[in-house]
């Protein structure tokens, strides 16, 4: 805090009336003795400074160092309570653009199955994939009222009959 002799610029000549002019010619409200702009000279104007200020440069004593700093269980609290706040708001401004995301996905994965369809089935490509549908469905229908029984006993045969036909021929 001692400042060097050789680095005085001219500051500390005019120290006592620091703060008495200002620039926009107001009447100062600072205390002059309280601006410090540079350094001390010595150690002597160093301590003459903190004692204007109020305060004691000497060592701090036993009492001083002995005396934990108490913090109130509510101020804990309230600063963990904002802490989680803060937290909550984080995480809601994060879902908010997950779910943006997710629904900009959707809308592009529907738009992607639309051009696909549209490429390969045409003009009206759903009204197809639904004719598509419907005949599939019927056709299942009937099938399922067939008496299989009866055509795997007359079908059994004559394949049989086909393969050993194949394999006479080899």
């Amino acid at each position: 805090m001692i400042k060097d002799q050789s680095a005085a610029f001219g500051a500390e000549r005019n120290r006592g009336n620091a703060g008495t002019s200002m620039p926009n010619e107001e009447e100062p409200t600072i205390n002059p003795d309280l601006i410090r702009r540079e350094g001390f000279a010595s150690e002597a104007e160093y301590r003459a400074y903190f004692d204007t200020l109020g305060r004691d440069v000497s060592a701090p004593t036993d009492d001083r160092l002995g005396e934990p700093v108490r913090i109130s269980k509510e101020h804990i609290l309230e600063s963990r309570l904002q802490e989680l706040r803060g937290e909550l708001e984080n995480l809601r401004a994060r879902l908010h653009g997950i779910r943006h995301q997710a629904a900009t996905v959707v809308t592009e994965n529907v738009r992607w199955a639309d051009s696909s369809a549209h490429a390969q089935l045409g003009n009206q490509p759903w009204l197809k994939l639904a004719g598509a549908m419907a005949g599939a469905f019927v056709i299942t229908r009937g099938l399922r009222q067939l008496p299989w029984g009866t055509v795997a006993t007359t079908a059994l045969p004559l394949a049989v009959a086909a393969m050993n036909r194949k394999f006479a021929r080899r």
